[in-house]
């Protein structure tokens, strides 16, 4: 019976180690890259295909030999040499770190004796290069700060260099707040490994299940003379609380120990010349408790530093600009002792470019029908096909000789660029939806079907060069363009252009050519030109002033010098008036509408240097949007205000500013943003607002501080109320009928105590007429929640805010932005994906952090009335105050489902 007992107890035992081990894999992801079949290793680590991870790339095998057996592994190619090939990794904890390891094996398996060389990245990071010529098998192993649900790795060939191949591909979670001095608080580091160490010991590496992270602790080499191993027992009283890194403590219980006086010495060669983090280990094993010095390159790090009996420490150090580490423990008293040691190279993770730009071109990408290769990061770690970046920023974009038709709105989304090339794509009508690109410096729209300027040149201050050769342009060329100070290059050939051309455009610095149209130059009569001679030569011009004729008659010298006197006076006496009337318009800077800011009395009127003082020289920028910089200040009373700067002086900027300031002083509701006042001198147009210091309704939902956990259904609930109750003020609440026209996530903002306010009237239009059904307008918005009907129709209606505010409710509904490029295609677009199953009923597409906690009548209420305000449809969407009803309703059965669950809110 005893014996049976001892049996029974060592099946249980086992069968509970089992558990434990299978349990310490939660979050492991490992791939055989190129695989077909699932296994469990001798570790009980379970390995899968890598298909479902990545939609690139080749299969095969490789066999090789180490010492006396053979191994069988498969491996992935990439033949294709352009773009990124990305694998797209999940991450189940946003807010930790994972540790990602990759196994690169050649062994020849093509046949051709041509080891690859490639780059890795991760993230937006470039963090690698491998070179299979050098070593093979290659393993790098990285350490890296999560913010999203997907990790991209991808491989970049570089040119002559081969296909990049790869074996396995590891993810471990690591613990909760460990490496954070390496990362930074922003979690833009990045660290690659260079020596994990397990000091004192020498038969072999270690990993998991030992360490339930599964690093792997290589063997101590002999990195000096010196050379001396101790392994000891950790009692069950040995404190690791200190230490965040939970190191094994297998790797604790040995160490190097040196004799007294003796220095001991680790001499570790680098890969590459750069910045690394250090982490040694120090375990109290010893009888004694040594003292010692640290150094580190000859250089004291850390002095007089102490081993202490039963307890476990580590230390941290980064290194700068470095080939080579020395790292030494100079004896102070006793013996010197390090247990493990780390070393990591620090890469900097480039900042991402922002959701805006992205979403914008990922839906360009689709409206072009063709698969550009476009995901992940625009610019980072290398910028996509046709496109150009300056840092985080996407400053061109070059897409020719496609089939897109038009510009659509979405192009106005891209605030950053200084050069777009559309020439040659079957562009027709009228040119639009370029006036928000303020830093456009060049433009090529040559080699289409353009009937019209349009009206928004005069938008593009910054213009420097302008090609519409080649197109069907009509009319006369309009006087804007002489307006744009900047440009140096039209280009206007072969149009149907005719008359004469602005007088504004005959200047030194400007490069005209006008050659293949009707009738066109500046010196030029056109009166008996008939379009029945198609065939008239038209002028070549770069134009200079004519010169004058002399002439041998006195009396045509006489009056042409009186003539002449004349025309100088009139001249000189308009060029005054035009300077004076300048001069005064910078001085009062007074906008194109006329309206007197001075007689909004509701709100105060900061001087320039109130602003500065305010904002600490505009020392802390809490937010970016298309009118500018937005920064946290306080006033003279300790308020803390938010200041939204302009980007530049262009018209479109100073339109926005005079109907943001004219509206908010207007109107006031408790679920409307206050304006606090603003600042309009010295050529700078600044808003400032009250602060709210809960941030946009977008940034707890999917910002890199996510507060996400945090946004219960009946928070959500309560913030979509709060918001419909602002918009309906707006539509109905004032004598003004206002529509919005840009409702978004972003421009909700929430107080202290979560209230929500809806902010940013920049785009706001007022119904002036009573009885006006809509309004005729430049289509304006954000893609992904501009309304179908107001973008083909450009009559602008409040149901248009309801449609942006249905999509704001969906993405409250299932926790995930209006356009992304993860998943199927079907489910890029969040309306197209979620209106189908929640108007079925189907609620498993419910955001997973509010599943189970929701009351279903409620959620059925908010979803239907989500679902209408988004039918395309203008007409079968319901207004404001009928989605604030609903919403009213699907809060108040939440509320009362808590009630009586028992649960909080």
């Amino acid at each position: 019976m005893a014996h049976h007992n001892f049996n029974c107890y060592i099946l249980l035992l086992f069968s509970a180690l089992i558990r434990l081990t299978l349990s310490y894999q939660d979050g492991f992801l490992s791939l055989t890259c190129g695989g077909t079949t699932n296994y469990v290793d001798s570790a009980n680590i379970s390995w899968i295909p890598d298909g479902d991870y990545i939609a690139t790339g080749k299969m095969s095998s490789v066999t090789f030999t180490e010492g006396t057996s053979s191994t069988h592994l498969p491996v992935r190619f990439f033949p294709d040499s352009d773009g990124r090939k990305c694998y797209r990794l999940p991450i189940q904890n946003t807010s930790s770190l994972v540790l990602v390891r990759t196994q690169f094996v050649y062994k020849n398996y093509d046949g051709l004796g041509k080891p690859p060389v490639f780059s890795v990245s991760l993230g937006t990071s470039m963090a690698t290069t491998v070179n299979l010529a050098h070593t093979d098998p290659w393993i790098e192993e990285f350490i890296f700060p999560t913010t999203k649900e997907v990790l991209p790795l991808c491989f970049h060939s570089i040119r002559n260099g081969g296909y990049p191949v790869v074996s396995s591909l590891e993810l471990r979670p690591l613990p909760q707040g460990a490496y954070i001095t390496a990362v930074g608080d922003y979690n833009d580091k990045l660290l690659r490994r260079s020596y994990r160490i397990n000091c004192g010991y020498s038969d072999g590496s270690l990993r998991y299940p030992l360490d339930q992270y599964d690093r792997i602790w290589d063997a101590d080499e002999d990195y000096s003379p010196y050379h001396v191993s101790s392994g000891f027992d950790i009692q069950s009283n040995f404190n690791l609380s200190n230490i965040k890194e939970s190191p094994p403590t297998v790797v604790l219980q040995t160490g190097r120990v040196l004799a007294r006086w003796n220095s001991l010495v680790y001499r570790l060669p680098l890969d590459d010349q750069g910045d690394y983090h250090v982490v040694l280990y120090f375990a109290g094993i010893l009888p004694v408790s040594p003292t010692f010095d640290v150094l580190i390159n000859g250089e004291i790090v850390q002095s007089n530093y102490t081993v202490m009996q039963w307890e476990a420490n580590n230390l941290f150090f980064t290194v700068k600009g470095v080939r080579t580490l020395n790292i030494t423990l100079k004896s102070i008293s006793y013996y010197p002792l390090i247990n493990a040691l780390e070393v990591y190279q620090i890469l900097e993770i480039p900042l991402e470019s922002s959701s805006t730009t992205v979403s914008a071109l990922q839906v360009i990408q689709q409206s072009t029908g063709l698969d550009l290769g476009w995901q992940d990061d625009p610019c980072s770690p290398t910028p996509w096909e046709h496109i150009g970046c300056d840092g985080n920023l996407v400053t061109s974009l070059k897409l020719f000789d496609i089939n897109l038709r038009t510009i659509s709105p979405t192009f106005g989304d891209l605030l950053d660029l200084k050069a777009l090339d559309l020439h040659n794509t079957s562009l027709a009508g009228e040119i639009q939806n370029l006036g928000g690109l303020q830093h456009l410096e060049k433009l090529n729209l040559s080699f289409n079907r353009i009937t019209s300027f349009g009206s928004e040149f005069e938008d593009l201050v910054n213009i420097q060069v302008l090609d519409l050769q080649n197109n069907s342009l009509q009319g006369r060329v309009p006087d804007s363009l002489g307006e744009l100070k900047d440009l140096h290059l039209l280009n206007l050939e072969n149009n149907k252009l005719q008359g004469p051309l602005p007088r504004s455009l005959n200047r030194e610095s400007l490069e005209v050519r006008a050659s293949g149209n009707l009738c066109l130059a500046f010196s030029l009569t056109c009166a008996g030109l008939s379009s029945s001679i198609p065939s008239l030569e038209t002028p070549q011009v770069t134009i200079l002033n004519p010169r004058k004729r002399k002439s041998h008659r006195h009396i045509a010298v006489l009056l042409g010098a009186v003539g002449g006197a004349v025309l100088a006076i009139f001249i000189i006496s308009f060029s005054v008036l035009m300077y004076v009337k300048r001069k005064k318009a910078e001085n009062t800077y007074t906008p194109r509408s006329g309206i007197d800011l001075h007689s909004w009395n509701s709100a105060k009127i900061f001087t320039y240097k109130e602003i500065k003082s305010t904002t600490n020289n505009f020392k802390e920028a809490i937010g970016r949007g298309s009118f500018g910089c937005v920064y946290v200040g306080k006033l003279p009373d300790g308020k803390l205000v938010a200041v939204k700067v302009r980007f530049d002086k262009s018209q479109l900027g100073a339109d926005s500013f005079i109907n943001e300031v004219s509206l908010l002083s207007q109107i006031h509701h408790q679920n409307l943003v206050s304006l606090e006042g603003f600042c309009c001198e010295s050529k700078q147009q600044i808003l400032v607002y009250e602060y709210l210091p809960g941030g946009s309704l977008a940034d707890n939902l999917y910002g890199a501080n996510s507060k996400k956990l945090t946004l219960s259904w009946v928070r959500r609930l309560k913030i979509a109320v709060d918001a419909a109750k602002g918009l309906d003020y707006l539509h109905n609440g004032s004598d003004l009928r206002i529509i919005h026209r840009d409702v978004k996530s972003s421009n909700i903002l929430l107080d202290k105590d979560m209230t929500a306010k809806v902010c940013d009237f920049g785009l706001s239009k007022q119904v002036t007429q009573a009885d006006a059904s809509h309004v005729t307008t430049v289509v304006k918005g954000t893609a992904g929640y501009l309304d179908p009907e107001y973008y083909s129709t450009q009559q602008l209606t409040e149901k248009s805010d309801v449609y942006s505010f249905g999509v704001v409710l969906l993405e409250l509904i299932c926790g995930r932005e209006p356009l992304t490029h993860s998943g199927s295609p079907d489910s890029f677009n969040l309306v197209l994906w979620a209106k189908p199953y929640l108007q079925a009923g189907a609620f498993e597409i419910v955001d997973d952090n509010i599943k189970g906690s929701y009351d279903a009548e409620s959620m059925r209420r908010a979803s239907l009335i989500a679902c209408r305000s988004v039918e395309r449809d203008a007409l079968h969407r319901p207004s404001i105050s009928e989605v604030l009803s609903e919403l009213k309703e699907a809060y108040s059965l939440q509320l009362a489902f808590l009630a009586s669950s028992g649960l909080v809110n």
